[in-house]
């Protein structure tokens, strides 16, 4: 158990947290939330003693081991196998004490490391770490490489890996899913639910926290507030608290203007200057209800792309390859302006190869990528964010595509993507990831593209510029093809999947669940080694039934894609109206006209959320009876 008394942080003159107080108990899976800046990497800092608090105690027991991810990994020659098992240092430390007990030839205290190694599991230990690694992406050649071989992003993957393989009875997790594909985030999924310990997770990845924890902090305007359950119940309680929130400001506002009203009134009368003086005392005294203000400062959306040529983009026969290794062949894939496909597929399979020829960043060894006339393409990667210049401004970036619009409009426009006053002309040196990620697309929003290109777009952002990028794509009235480790952006944005595995990309028939049943069955085949090549005469067979059945299960599956996203904004208009409906002032005698053509709305609302589930029920029903035949 850890408690938290009073601690107060400042990171300079700024408050991050101000007089809090927690209690932390053991084996709670905890989600920490809460805007950019607000304090969440600093209170994992105080924990681990790296951080202290302006004031304040925690109490926390010494035997306590806390495991965390390393921020930093030098280029080691050490295999990344054993660099996973320096994770768990009473392992190393009985291997050490073992080697000197040899060489003393100590066969008590031989005896005695042996028991503690096999109390402690030792012996399979080093299977365990291959797991682990294979969980996260790396192959089992690749476990056998140093450490210096591998990038930035895959040394990251190796640190979560090492803090996995600690003993530990907390395990503080920051941003882990960031450079991890959807594959590595399923697998970690799994790995944190069987976790033993206290978990503490900040995450702005929704659906990973709804698998994975059970109670929500929330930081914000430097206070904390727990919630029970996942994150989807967090937002349904946060949802209903701003809506008490509201109602409860309107009526206090309505009480003090009561009450200064008497105050102005009286004040300057001697008879009553009393009354009014303690009537002022209770207007101080009384503690202001904020008034609710929408928890996302991005409102992006995407413009008009105009010219729709039909097909954008076609694949014909192609094959990519990397020297002599072929990674993806008989490409044959048309984009047509209504598509919205997400790339599915294993660690390496070729999805970010696949996207870098739509994008013409890589050409065919074989085969033709044929673009259309008027197509132009918004490719968002992360390299992207790299070909930033450093020392440059949000608002030069921006005037480079667009000099001839007023500084204004470019000001106004960036603003919309969270960057506003002196920020706009700040080096984006001094930006977190996050903030490079958010202006990189807004560079690629602005050029208004007829088909977007995205690989990983959500790594490094939070969950306010999650909800508005998902908002934005549902809007967006081009084409698009997505690679990303974020089920959330996934479910609301895409209407088609496309599985890339084994060398080929092919149309995926199901939804995320069914991939992640896939998935496990890909993995358990190839741990047995029986994903053996069919015969080229039965694959070829199989490919032909296979296609004819994605044929004539597609209308079924654009039926309920339809109602699914009909539903969805039509959610996000009956939320909007109810919070329009907490205003008090519509209930005025002098509103009312205003208020019943509301009320006809939200039951226009209703009305269509019920046609549009019957039918979403209907269209479900007739897939299912399709299946069985």
């Amino acid at each position: 158990m850890i408690t938290l008394r009073n601690i107060t942080l400042r990171r300079g003159a700024k408050v991050l947290l101000d007089q809090i107080n927690w209690t932390i108990y053991h084996k709670q899976r905890i989600g920490i939330i809460g805007e950019n800046g607000a304090g969440k990497t600093s209170f994992f800092s105080m924990l681990l003693n790296t951080l202290h608090a302006d004031s304040g105690d925690i109490d926390m027991p010494k035997q306590i081991k806390l495991a965390h991810v390393a921020q930093e990994t030098p280029a080691y020659d050490d295999t990344a196998l054993e660099y996973v098992l320096d994770g768990d240092t009473e392992l190393r430390s009985l291997q050490q004490a073992l080697l000197v007990a040899e060489e003393q030839d100590d066969g008590h205290a031989i005896a005695s490391i042996h028991e503690q190694l096999s109390q402690i599991d030792a012996y399979t230990a080093p299977a365990r770490a291959a797991q682990m690694l294979n969980g996260l992406g790396f192959s089992h050649a690749e476990q056998n490489n140093s450490v210096a071989a591998f990038s930035g992003g895959w040394r990251v993957r190796l640190n979560l890996a090492k803090a996995l393989m600690s003993r530990s009875d907390i395990l503080l997790l920051d941003e882990p899913t960031n450079h991890l594909d959807l594959d590595a985030v399923i697998w970690l999924e799994e790995w944190l639910k069987n976790y033993p310990g206290t978990l503490m997770l900040i995450s702005h990845d929704r659906d990973f926290l709804d698998e994975v924890v059970d109670h929500i902090a929330h930081l914000h305007n430097k206070q904390l507030k727990i919630y029970a359950g996942n994150y989807s119940q967090f937002e349904k309680q946060r949802a209903s608290d701003l809506l008490l929130q509201q109602a409860a400001f309107d009526k206090q506002q309505k009480k003090i203007a009561h009450l200064q009203s008497f105050v102005n009134r009286f004040k300057a009368k001697a008879s009553k200057a009393r009354q009014a003086q303690s009537r002022v005392k209770a207007i101080e005294r009384m503690e202001l209800v904020s008034a609710v203000q929408a928890d996302s400062p991005f409102t992006f959306s995407f413009k008009n792309p105009g010219q729709m040529p039909n097909p954008l983009l076609r694949i014909d026969e192609a094959t990519i390859a990397y020297g002599e290794k072929i990674v993806l062949t008989d490409l044959n894939i048309t984009i047509a302006p209504s598509d919205r496909i997400a790339l599915l597929g294993p660690n390496g399979a070729g999805k970010s190869s696949l996207i870098k020829l739509m994008a013409h960043e890589i050409q065919a060894k074989h085969g033709e990528r044929i673009a259309a006339q008027n197509l132009r393409i918004g490719y968002f990667a992360q390299h992207q964010v790299d070909h930033l210049v450093l020392h440059e401004t949000p608002l030069y970036h921006l005037k480079k595509l667009a000099e001839k619009t007023r500084e204004l409009e470019l000001r106004s426009y960036l603003g919309s993507f969270g960057f506003s006053g002196q920020r706009i002309l700040e080096p984006i040196q001094n930006f977190s990831g996050g903030e490079k990620s958010r202006l990189a697309l807004a560079l690629i929003v602005w050029q208004q593209p007829n088909l977007l290109l995205l690989d990983e777009p959500t790594n490094h952002l939070d969950l306010e510029m999650r909800q508005a990028l998902s908002m934005a794509l549902q809007e967006y009235e081009g084409a698009m093809v997505i690679v990303s480790h974020d089920r959330f952006l996934l479910k609301t944005t895409v209407d088609s999947l496309m599985l890339i595995a084994s060398g080929k990309a092919e149309p995926f028939d199901g939804d995320l669940k069914d991939y992640e049943k896939w998935l496990t069955n890909f993995r358990r085949q190839e741990a047995k080694g029986t994903a053996t090549p069919k015969p080229e005469s039965s694959r070829k067979e199989q490919r032909q039934l296979e296609a004819k059945l994605r044929e004539e299960r597609r209308p079924y599956l654009k039926k309920i894609s339809d109602h699914e996203m009909a539903l969805a904004k039509l959610e996000k208009a009956a939320t909007e109206l109810e919070l329009q409906l907490t205003d008090a002032k519509l209930y005025d005698e002098s509103n009312k006209a205003e208020l019943q053509k509301l009320l006809d709305k939200q039951t226009d609302i209703i009305q269509q959320q019920k046609a549009h589930e019957k039918a979403w029920l209907e269209a479900g029903a007739a897939l299912e009876e399709f299946n069985k035949k």
